[in-house]
């Protein structure tokens, strides 16, 4: 947002862009920054051990979903029809647009979500299956992380939804800032709840849990203002849920053979001494 003088000339459109690309780009480095301090204090913690290696399965779990769901095929898919519903149809055929796709993409989403939940213990063996992830206490206490942390999925991926509305309104800072958001949850979860709480580790991944929360509710209220909170309809015969849906296809092909690396990194490490996930985790987030 910026304020004007009255009498005063609009900026020029490169001058708006200007204005625009600074701000994204400062929040984006504010993002990095908080990530960064989010793994020095992680390490600085829990070391690498039991529950860094555990609190990191069950992370990357749901941030796995998250590529393939919000930030990748989903907002990829997502944008180019809204803005074409904003350019060429109705503020209610686009409002229409953003109920059909947030109640369809929620109903999924929460189906997901639940079935993940579920078979966490399955999940968990998928991603770390070597005998000495399940005999050293390591496995039962990921479990339990990732039934806290598999419901990001969900709230991430409809904060995915918020953004991508902001960002065909022109209210880029929004989205920029609400990774910062993530970092500073989940370090005041690990620095504050986790001493409190019985059992290590599940701090880390109640803040995970609290930081998708937050981050949707953040983005709530400049939804509100733009006269586009969602009012979630199932609808998946709609003419431009099923246009994102096919988009999203072919994004969530392009993305897979990466995110299929990530997870062979975490398995061939599961079967290492402990603290190898961990490890490897730290210094993926340091490159």
């Amino acid at each position: 947002m910026t304020f004007e003088a009255p009498g005063a000339q609009s900026p020029a459109p490169h001058d708006r862009l200007l204005t625009t690309t600074s701000v994204v780009g400062l929040m984006t480095l504010m993002s990095r920054i908080t990530g960064l301090a989010r793994d020095i204090a992680f390490s600085s913690w829990f070391g690498s051990g039991v529950v860094m290696d555990a609190f990191t399965v069950a992370f990357k779990i749901p941030n796995l979903l998250r590529r393939f769901f919000a930030e990748g095929a989903f907002s990829q898919a997502f944008v180019p029809v809204i803005s074409e519903y904003r350019t060429h149809r109705s503020q209610a055929a686009t409002r229409e647009l953003v109920d059909r796709v947030a109640g369809t993409l929620g109903l999924a989403l929460f189906v997901v979500t639940l079935v993940g939940v579920i078979a966490a213990p399955l999940l968990i063996f998928a991603f770390a299956p070597a005998p000495g992830f399940r005999s050293d206490g390591r496995f039962p206490l990921a479990v339990d992380m990732l039934r806290l942390t598999f419901p990001y999925v969900l709230f991430v991926s409809l904060t995915a939804l918020a953004g991508s509305i902001l960002n065909v309104y022109r209210r880029f800072a929004v989205a920029a800032f609400t990774p910062v958001l993530l970092n500073v949850v989940m370090i005041l979860f690990a620095g504050w709840v986790e001493p409190r709480l019985g059992r290590p580790g599940l701090g880390l991944a109640a803040g995970v849990f609290a930081a998708g929360v937050v981050q949707l509710a953040f983005q709530v209220p400049f939804l509100r203002s733009l006269g586009m909170l969602p009012r979630p309809r199932w609808d998946a015969a709609h003419e431009g849920v099923r246009r994102i849906g096919k988009l999203m296809l072919p994004a969530i092909f392009g993305s897979s053979v990466a995110q299929i690396s990530i997870l062979l990194d975490t398995l061939i490490a599961s079967f290492l001494a402990a603290g190898s996930i961990s490890w490897l985790y730290f210094s993926e987030r340091l490159v």
